[in-house]
């Protein structure tokens, strides 16, 4: 049973450990646990995926098992485990030890091809014909998807490119030391819609000075909406204000109570 190694799937890695110490009736830390993939939520209800690992027994090392003679044994143990090593292995090895922290911390780092290859997958298994490339900059990641079925992608106000940009945000940004934001794109969707609703900005702006009564905008993003709130902050004679929860948070426009500047802790809020 020792050597007994099993591949066990859950919902999640927690779900999938709880499995292996009822199958292998010992408690989490008698358990070896090698963990093979991480759980999934999938995209629009696809490539939802188990978490998935290896669970063995911890072997015990019997050198160190007491037997007839436990002192003789014991002394054994420590003299060759105390022999003195030359001067030059010593020096060989110091400098490995130091060079460890720097390999872990390029391992965890977020990278444009990575995210590339990431996406690349994700489009190849939804059977469409796109291609994506790769901006890189020190704060985040720019992947624009090209082809032929980028409307199907975009989703109506972007809400596919929003979905597919958290499900790689969440699979690459495990590091909160090697952070990147990774912004996915569509024949430069985002930029078109920013110059929309800016020109909306302005248009909401001239009515409410006019008429002196306040406006609701329709639900948007979070993304959205601020865009709304950036672009009327500095204008002192307006207020934004948003509503609701959720997806169904809304932006409302209202001329500035008199002695107010309307630049208050609700002119950022998203």
């Amino acid at each position: 049973m020792n050597a007994e190694t099993l591949e066990i799937e859950g919902k999640s890695i927690d779900d999938a450990i709880e499995k292996a110490c009822r199958e292998f009736g010992v408690a989490r830390e008698k358990l070896n646990i090698e963990i093979i993939s991480e759980d999934s939520g999938g995209f629009l209800g696809m490539l939802s995926k188990k978490a998935k690992i290896r669970a063995s027994l911890l072997s015990l090392d019997m050198d160190f098992a007491f037997t007839d003679h436990p002192r003789a044994k014991s002394e054994s143990r420590i003299k060759i485990e105390t022999r003195v090593k030359p001067e030059k292995e010593v020096a060989k090895e110091k400098p490995k030890k130091q060079a460890e922290p720097a390999v872990v911390a390029d391992a965890n780092s977020v990278s444009a091809s990575k995210a590339k290859e990431l996406l690349d997958g994700i489009l190849q298994r939804m059977s469409l014909q796109c291609r994506v490339s790769a901006t890189e900059t020190p704060e985040k990641i720019i992947l624009n998807i090209e082809g032929n079925d980028t409307g199907l992608l975009i989703g109506k106000r972007g809400q596919n490119l929003d979905a597919l940009q958290y499900i790689l945000n969440k699979a690459l940004n495990k590091s909160d030391s090697q952070r990147k934001i990774i912004m996915v794109d569509a024949e430069e969707y985002r930029k078109r819609r920013e110059e929309s609703l800016l020109s909306l900005a302005e248009r909401i702006r001239q009515k409410v000075k006019k008429t002196r009564k306040a406006v609701s905008l329709g639900h948007m993003s979070a993304h959205d909406r601020r865009i709304i709130h950036l672009a009327l902050q500095e204008d002192s004679s307006l207020t934004t204000k948003s509503r609701g929860e959720g997806e169904y948070r809304k932006i409302i426009i209202l001329p500035a109570k008199k002695g107010n500047s309307g630049r208050n802790a609700e002119k950022t809020q998203s």
